[in-house]
């Protein structure tokens, strides 16, 4: 059985992501402590809130540095995509610089939050397999970029997932994605 760490920063949707885990026989390790996200075998960097808070705990917690540093498989998810990226217009502040590219938060005569079902354009990696719609709930994006390995719509194209080396991340929720998230994360398990 593969070691599964959770990062712990105070993120919103630990728990969540947990539970989802657990109903596919995993006991993840939610943790902050460098020595034992290092040595796990897949990393899980989860988000829901605001980033200029998030970047502040990450900060406190000397993870900044550390985490794109890591070797084996990261998946962020939601708000831990938009950290793993240059700068993100919410709160202005940089990010982990993983993927260079900028958040940008949605603008125009429509509703904000991006909240609901969208199916994905191009899915590959860790997306492939998948069916059914996934689940997003969000008011920043990421444009489409050579890293982006699946696109969705909403008033326009903007990136669903990113892959760079060893790093993957969703703009979605998978751990409230149904049949498709549970797919997404076996695919990443498989890592």
């Amino acid at each position: 059985m593969k070691k599964v760490a959770i990062i712990d920063y105070g993120a919103g949707n630990l728990h969540s992501v947990m539970y989802a885990l657990e109903r596919l026989g995993v006991d993840p390790i939610i943790t902050d402590n460098k020595s034992v996200l290092s040595s796990a075998d897949l990393v899980i960097f989860p988000g829901v809130g605001h980033a200029q808070a998030a970047m502040k705990a990450l900060h406190a917690k000397e993870l900044v540095d550390f985490i794109p540093t890591l070797k084996q498989p990261v998946l962020g998810i939601c708000l831990g995509m938009q950290l793993m990226c240059r700068h993100t217009e919410e709160g202005d502040v940089d990010g982990l610089g993983i993927f260079d590219v900028d958040v940008l938060r949605f603008k125009g005569d429509f509703k904000v939050p991006h909240m609901g079902w969208n199916g994905l354009m191009e899915g590959r990696s860790i997306l492939e397999n998948i069916e059914n719609d996934v689940y997003f709930v969000h008011s920043y994006y990421v444009p489409v970029v050579s890293e982006t390995i699946a696109i969705t719509d909403y008033n326009g194209t903007f990136s669903a997932a990113l892959q760079k080396d060893n790093f993957y991340a969703c703009q979605f929720h998978p751990e409230k994605s149904g049949v498709s998230g549970e797919q997404i994360l076996k695919n990443f398990l498989k890592k």
